[in-house]
């Protein structure tokens, strides 16, 4: 079997896997704001690649595992280095503790979310589950915000508490709207039009910090769509 290895969107995909390893580096070291930015530079070499794949013409079964694999580390282990890094640092002062370990709760739970995004059909224009990209840059923009003192004073507890419930949306059967769109017409596109406006207008008024607020409004309002969408169908 011929394999091309170094097209186009693989070496955007490699791009998003280095990323993302130095953003690990980046946490473990205590620096979050840089890890926040090697995340972002990771989310978009991560849309440019399928971009760039059907552009070109150069999908392959390759470039889906390799794929994959760098969202396990950009959008898996580093949510989980953050949230390790801030209870590390909150909790024992800069020493690792048994309570530190709660934050890979987060990779452990990527791992089965992208696993059943690759077995799963259905996941082409909507997604089961908050897709991992959205759960790393919640958690790395909570690790801006702490590296900058904009959360001084909250417990521990709450950040471990938040992997969990992170984790856990991961994998609930939830039905979330994605930004694929088949056209640029408003109608069928009236919800993700609407969530990329205010979403815009929000991070222009109050740049990163709106950014944790921007994913738990996509939740929110996913879960409401979903509580809708299945009650009429009862």
């Amino acid at each position: 079997m011929k394999v091309r290895y170094f097209t186009i969107p693989n070496l955007l995909t490699l791009s998003n896997l280095l990323c993302g390893s130095l953003a690990v580096v980046s946490a473990l070291e205590g620096d979050l704001v840089r890890a926040f930015w090697l995340v972002m530079l990771s989310a978009v070499c991560d849309f440019f690649d399928g971009f760039a794949a059907r552009l070109l013409n150069q999908y392959s079964a390759l470039g889906v595992q390799l794929d994959s694999l760098a969202d396990m580390v950009s959008f898996g282990l580093v949510p989980s280095t953050v949230v390790f890094s801030i209870l590390r640092t909150l909790e024992f002062g800069g020493e690792c503790g048994a309570w530190c370990y709660v934050a890979f709760i987060v990779v452990l739970f990527s791992a089965l979310r992208l696993a059943r995004f690759n077995i799963d059909e259905s996941q082409h224009e909507e997604f089961l589950g908050l897709p991992t990209p959205a759960c790393s840059i919640f958690f790395v923009a909570v690790g801006w915000l702490f590296a900058k003192g904009y959360l001084v004073g909250i417990a521990p507890i709450w950040f471990a508490l938040a992997a969990i419930a992170m984790a856990t949306m991961l994998i609930v059967p939830v039905r979330m709207f994605s930004f694929k769109i088949k056209s640029f017409g408003w109608r069928g596109n009236e919800l993700r039009f609407t969530f990329v406006i205010l979403s815009v207008a929000a991070l222009l008024l109050w740049q990163v910090k709106a950014l944790p607020c921007v994913i738990l409004a996509y939740i929110v309002i996913s879960l409401v769509r979903h509580l809708t969408v299945k009650e009429s169908k009862e």
